[in-house]
């Protein structure tokens, strides 16, 4: 089964080439199997990446092996071993490694070294992840962090989700308030009054459907909107 299943990720790849050449190297290093790599790593796998597994622990190692395109047990804190696996040669790398902060520097250090052009690293804390931006690490994720921060404001307001990007700017789902109902969204105000735009709609029993000036927004509707974080955060406490 684990045959046949790396043979039609190769041959979805082989079509994705074709037909993309930008997107022919799909292919990612994930140092580190815990919960957060081998998460990463079997997702990309499935949308048909090219993903080398690789940790110090043989049993995760193993336990991958079947399913990743590539495992490997190895000390990547050593040069010579990112070397001889090759992972100089790719485009992209993940360090998933956590709990061990020397090793993720490390690691992070050599993979700079070597000049792999788009690498992502697991912070553990925001001074671990201040060292690995110090560094040069081109993507630093603090997922404990950015999870907390997610559902406080879900806990605490009327937001049914909510994405914060680094600019401080947000993506917000929430109920619509009553003051922008009824009447078209230019006539609203939404922009004008509140700060955030309307990108999104979802009308019970509906699937959700892009925003327009024209749309007239229903008491009960769900709404996307976006805009500044304070701002898309003050919509959504509106009643």
């Amino acid at each position: 089964m684990g045959n046949y299943l790396h043979s039609l990720r190769r041959r979805r790849r082989k079509r994705l080439a074709a037909q993309y050449p930008e997107m022919s190297d799909q292919r990612v290093a994930v140092i580190g199997l815990g919960r957060f790599g081998s998460s990463l790593a079997l997702e990309l796998t499935r949308r048909g990446w090219d993903v080398l597994g690789i940790d110090t622990d043989p049993a995760l190692v193993q336990r991958h092996s079947d399913t990743l395109t590539h495992s490997a047990v190895a000390d990547c804190t050593d040069p010579e071993v990112l070397r001889q696996l090759g992972v100089h040669e790719f485009t992209s790398a993940v360090v998933g490694i956590g709990t061990d902060m020397e090793a993720s520097i490390l690691i992070a250090s050599n993979l700079l070294e070597e000049n792999v052009p788009n690498i992502w690293a697991k912070a553990i804390s925001r001074q671990h992840g201040q060292i690995l931006e110090r560094l040069g690490v081109h993507h630093v994720v603090l997922p404990e962090h950015e999870m907390g921060e997610r559902v406080a404001h879900l806990v605490t307001g009327r937001m049914l989700d909510f994405i914060e990007f680094d600019d401080d700017y947000a993506l917000v789902k929430t109920v619509a308030p009553d003051s922008v109902t009824g009447v078209p969204l230019s006539q609203s105000g939404v922009r004008s009054k509140h700060g955030v735009t309307v990108v999104g709609i979802k009308r019970r029993g509906e699937d959700f459907t892009h925003a327009t000036a024209e749309t007239v927004v229903a008491k009960g509707d769900v709404v996307i909107v976006t805009g500044k974080t304070r701002a898309v955060e003050t919509f959504a406490e509106m009643s």
